[in-house]
């Protein structure tokens, strides 16, 4: 779905999302792990990814992960494997797996930034604000997601997404913080977001 939903549109769905997870329920030890089995496929071990095109879970905020799922469900975000998975979880599932995920300890990045990007993709990072919304260090807030240590790839395809305004946009800031971003500025922000730490 295109990121040019009105904002009105934009905030009932930001809403409705939230209604249902105001605060990710804690999952029964047991359970999870054998309904994350099919998560992990393709997210990796612990919610790791190891491709670079598919994002990493391991320590993304609950509610982040289980509005995602929402999206996906909800057809306002379209992927060929996520959209058929989300849409048969209910709400509670989404949170146990949320709050399963977001407990899970991020992998030492594999990335290495280039020579030279760490202090432009810095230099980008603080010139767009990235903290004002992701938060400290970059590691993600509430519904927002962390950027520290993600998969290049991925971090590429959603900038490049938010800047042609083919990525579902909630609220617009990532379409409008994206705009001004040339290729090169995609390709060295990426790069220094996935090296983080």
């Amino acid at each position: 779905m295109s990121g040019s939903r009105g904002k009105g549109g934009a905030a009932a769905i930001l809403a409705a999302a939230l209604s249902f997870f105001p605060a990710c329920a804690v999952p029964a030890a047991d359970d999870i792990p054998r309904k994350a089995a099919a998560c992990v496929v393709c997210h990796g071990p612990g919610g790791n990814s190891t491709d670079p095109a598919t994002p990493s879970l391991a320590a993304q905020p609950a509610q982040f992960i289980s509005m995602q799922l929402y999206l996906f469900r909800e057809g306002n975000r379209k992927d060929a494997q996520m959209t058929p998975i989300a849409s048969d979880l209910s709400n509670a599932e989404m949170n146990e797996l949320a709050a399963y995920f977001s407990r899970q300890k991020p992998a030492a990045p594999s990335h290495k930034t280039a020579p030279g990007n760490a202090a432009a993709g810095r230099r980008l990072a603080e010139q767009y604000h990235c903290v004002q919304c992701h938060g400290p260090a970059l590691l993600g807030l509430q519904h927002i997601p962390r950027l520290a240590g993600q998969r290049f790839a991925y971090l590429k395809t959603q900038l490049r997404g938010f800047k042609a305004g083919t990525r579902f946009d909630m609220d617009g800031n990532m379409t409008s913080a994206a705009q001004p971003l040339s290729d090169a500025d995609i390709e060295v922000l990426a790069d220094y977001l996935a090296g983080m730490k």
